[in-house]
């Protein structure tokens, strides 16, 4: 060993990335195999994308804004129409420096994450969420750090996958970031922390909300088979998408357990298919009302619907036996209140970094110092199982409970992944997509 060698912040990073990709607990390194890619002798953090669409993008862009030496070096996704369309507007945007991405590193098509995974050192997971619980397993086995979306599935065995990945990146101190972007966001961080530490007393109830006017619709084109169908429509099926109440409300159910610090027990609802009911909206319903029920018997009220022309409302308030509050991602506020209306705390978000460039910026600094900081692969499998809970809920019209949807062996995904496979919900003669009946599909 050379010990006047100088240690550098580059060469601790490269350490860092080379250490953490090949340590397993306590295991000796000589005797563990790895084959992965490191940081380069410029110290230069290599970067792959997986999943190029409009929230990919963004999350790439977000990557490489951040102040460190990040280069994208790979892309993956099933469409060579999106990966190029997400290439160009990198290139554009920043150019050779950090967007290096040669022809034979643009991978398409189904296995195309294996091949854009093993060329970096980070990946970035952004596909539809049904595909999160193999890319996420694929990257742990390959050793990366991770930044990828919620939610993290869209059934309980994706779940349990999930769950059991995140326990071996944890074993091998891999940083895994998940995007529920208001765990990154001050006034939900200044405000929780207050009533974590007992401004408003004991929460016993709240409400959640993510009510709009829906999301797009890609129409079926001439000559689609039914997997590009469903996979260019994939907002509208469970097996991709989970509901609405799993994709969007996810964000405000994490809330909800984050401020009591625990999962619900139980759950129970009501949900249906009132206005988006045609041959482009799929399986998924447009609402869904649950209550989520805790150890402690606090009932957080959630509420979501895609109804064109109601009331927009994406928020949380909680109720505590010494006070109440408010929270907004959307207006970046907090507020906190005694019972006779006074005010406690109100957060002023002016000026507050964005939370989605907070999320990359704390995990590459982490990479950059060379530092195992993140874990939150677990806490967001959980809050997704929440999601997935209330949609069992409300699909069934019964009470469901945690245990009993963890284990639920239900899975949605398709038995074969190509253009030719067919998906295992599919639609009558008339185009109709069947959908969940409450008291009479069985959804667990």
């Amino acid at each position: 060993m050379n010990v006047n060698k100088k240690i550098t912040p580059q060469t601790q990073r490269r350490a860092f990335l080379k250490t953490s990709a090949i340590i397993a607990g306590g295991a000796v390194l000589s005797n563990i195999p790895f084959s992965g890619v490191y940081a380069d002798e410029g110290g230069t953090i290599k970067i792959a994308l997986i999943g190029c669409g409009n929230r990919g993008t963004g999350a790439l862009f977000q990557a490489l804004e951040t102040k460190y030496k990040i280069k994208v070096v790979a892309m993956a996704d099933a469409f060579r129409d999106r990966l190029d369309k997400s290439y160009d507007a990198a290139f554009k945007k920043f150019g050779k420096d950090k967007v290096d991405v040669p022809e034979d590193k643009k991978f398409v098509g189904f296995d195309a994450y294996k091949h854009a995974i093993a060329e970096a050192d980070v990946v970035l997971l952004v596909t539809p969420p049904g595909f999160r619980p193999v890319h996420f397993a694929e990257a742990i086995k390959q050793n990366k750090h991770v930044f990828m979306e919620k939610p993290v599935a869209t059934d309980s065995p994706g779940i349990r996958s999930v769950l059991a990945t995140a326990e071996e990146a944890k074993r091998k101190k891999l940083n895994v970031v998940v995007g529920l972007q208001r765990r990154y966001q001050n006034n939900y961080k200044e405000t929780i922390k207050r009533i974590e530490d007992g401004v408003a007393g004991d929460i016993v109830s709240g409400q959640v909300y993510w009510n709009s006017g829906g999301v797009w619709v890609n129409p079926r084109v001439a000559g689609q088979t039914e997997m590009e169908y469903q996979m260019r429509n994939w907002y509208y099926f469970n097996w991709l998408c989970g509901d609405h109440i799993n994709e969007q409300h996810v964000h405000n159910i994490d809330v909800a357990n984050w401020v009591k610090n625990a999962y619900p027990v139980s759950a129970q609802g009501t949900g249906s298919r009132f206005l988006r009911t045609g041959k482009d909206h799929g399986e998924i319903y447009d609402n869904h009302t649950v209550e989520f029920i805790y150890a402690d018997g606090t009932v957080i009220q959630s509420q979501c619907r895609h109804h064109e022309g109601t009331l927009n409302r994406v928020d949380e308030s909680f109720q505590g036996t010494k006070g109440r509050a408010f929270l907004s991602a959307n207006t970046n506020t907090g507020k906190l209140w005694d019972t006779k209306g006074n005010v406690l705390f109100n957060h002023v978000g002016k000026g507050d970094p964005n939370p989605y460039q907070t999320e990359h910026d704390e995990l590459f600094e982490a990479i950059d110092k060379g530092q195992y900081k993140f874990a939150d692969a677990e806490r967001v499998a959980k809050s997704t199982l929440s999601s997935l809970l209330g949609r069992y809920a409300t699909y069934s019209g019964k009470e469901v409970k945690w245990d009993e949807a963890l284990n639920s062996q239900v899975n949605l995904m398709p038995e074969k992944l190509s253009w030719d496979a067919m998906p295992k919900v599919l639609p009558d003669a008339n185009g109709m997509y069947p959908f969940a009946i409450p008291g009479k599909s069985k959804v667990v």
